[in-house]
């Protein structure tokens, strides 16, 4: 029932900005935290950001602090990652995602790809 559902990746010069978004349901929305992470060619999955229940509190890789922001719109079962400053380094599969009932659920990703 729980379903995620990425979109807005794309192709992107260095230096540009994209806004990633996710689309939830199947679940109480407000109830629960959410997370973005990524994934590049032959690396690991990594958590990029997460935001908390009412969106008061948010927390960053190293990597991406100062350049990502992610913020939730409760009302549209919607989290985002506004991406600025992309660098080739950033080209990776996009997830978001949720930990419902000890489960982790993902969406299917989005691509992003930096590259001049």
């Amino acid at each position: 029932q729980v379903q995620l559902v990425e979109s807005g990746g794309g192709l992107v010069q260095p230096g540009g900005s994209l806004r990633l978004s996710c689309a939830a349901s199947g679940f109480t929305f407000s109830n629960h935290g959410l997370s973005w992470y990524r994934q590049a060619p032959g690396k690991e999955r990594e958590l990029v950001a997460t935001i908390t229940r009412t969106g008061g509190s948010t927390n960053y890789s190293d990597s991406v602090k100062g350049r990502f922001t992610i913020s939730r719109d409760n009302a549209k079962n919607t989290v985002s990652l506004q991406m600025n400053t992309l660098s080739p380094e950033d080209t990776a599969v996009y997830y978001c995602n949720v930990r419902y009932w000890g489960n982790n659920y993902w969406g299917q990703g989005t691509q992003v790809t930096v590259s001049s």
